[in-house]
């Protein structure tokens, strides 16, 4: 595991260094969105409304915005905020723990003693232990403050995030305003069919079948060939508003043109992408090159190249404009 946060644990004069881990984590099996057609991989960008550029993500600030404005918070902004900067887990009561409704706990973390010497952190857990307390604590984590519950599990100091009282919803529903009659035979059948299901609760007993059928599809696809290479479902991405080659395709057209260069071939010598005299529009295909393309300084046209021109042309410098006879066919 890896620890995402240091600090201390802190009430009255006691200093309990610590580091977080992350108690939980997603087993779920990674699946990702792909075209249907070609089973190229899907994309989302970060693409500004405004001037629509994609944006990096080094370049994104945060924002509130109402019906009239939009108040932009910049790094530096959130960054000014004291309690992100605050390192300790500040004990603000200890409680008993069954006073904790459940429906307030959010997400648990392990606390791992930092310090040299563990003695205060044993010394804590022994004491919530013997009292059967957990501590209240405040804390600051990933630019927001936290309320959580300090509590024991096994050996180790189990930290859970707990919810704001503002963020817990009532249950407001019509149909519970309705006191239906209830019978004492119909108590009586449903209580006997509660203790038929009755057993001590065993977590490890219950398994992800779902997960585990998904696992037992990618297998038996994988195994009958019905795959993909990887490599070919990546394509071009967008980065600032143009096209961007990935390097695969890149090196595969960078070894054409090169081989293509030594067989000299005009056509394919040149790299396609330099913009061609008095003509407007350029490609980057690799191994396509218009008509202007081969007529660049130093050089020189062999005969039979241009076969899509009207009659036979003779050797000429590059430099030299096209004949009005035989005017250069845009596009191709």
């Amino acid at each position: 595991m890896r620890a995402i946060w240091s600090g201390a644990i802190t009430f009255g004069l006691v200093n309990v260094p610590v580091k977080l881990y992350s108690a939980t984590e997603d087993h779920d099996v990674d699946l990702h969105q792909v075209h249907d057609a070609d089973g190229g991989r899907i994309r989302y960008q970060r693409r500004c409304e405004v001037c629509g550029k994609v944006v990096e993500y080094e370049d994104i600030d945060k924002a509130y915005a109402d019906d009239e404005q939009t108040i932009v918070l910049t790094k530096k902004d959130l960054e000014s905020i004291p309690q992100e900067h605050d390192r300790d887990i500040t004990v603000v009561e200890f409680v008993p723990s069954d006073q904790l409704d459940p429906l307030l706990f959010d997400r648990s973390y392990y606390l791992e003693p930092a310090g040299k010497n563990a003695k205060a952190y044993v010394l804590l857990r022994r004491t919530l232990e013997k009292t059967d307390r957990t501590a209240v604590v405040h804390f600051a984590l990933r630019q927001k403050t936290r309320l959580a519950a300090l509590r024991v599990r096994g050996d180790a100091l189990l930290l859970q995030t707990l919810l704001w009282p503002d963020e817990i919803r009532e249950p407001e529903f019509p149909a519970l305003d309705e006191n239906p009659r209830i019978s004492a035979k119909e108590m009586q059948l449903s209580a006997a069919l509660v203790e038929s299901f009755s057993e001590d609760f065993d977590p490890s007993a219950f398994h992800d079948d779902y997960q585990e059928q998904l696992r037992t599809l990618i297998e038996a696809k994988r195994r009958a060939g019905d795959s993909l290479d990887t490599e070919e479902t990546f394509g071009r991405e967008e980065s600032g508003g143009g096209q961007v080659i990935d390097l695969m395709e890149a090196l595969k057209q960078s070894v054409e043109r090169s081989r293509a260069r030594k067989k000299g071939g005009a056509g394919k010598a040149e790299p396609a992408d330099k913009p061609s005299s008095g003509k407007t529009g350029t490609t980057k295909k690799a191994g396509t090159a218009k008509t202007g393309t081969a007529k660049k300084a130093g050089t020189t046209q062999k005969t039979g190249t241009a076969k899509k021109t009207s009659g036979t042309r003779k050797k000429s410098p590059a430099k030299k404009a096209p004949s009005p006879k035989t005017p250069a066919r845009k596009g191709a």
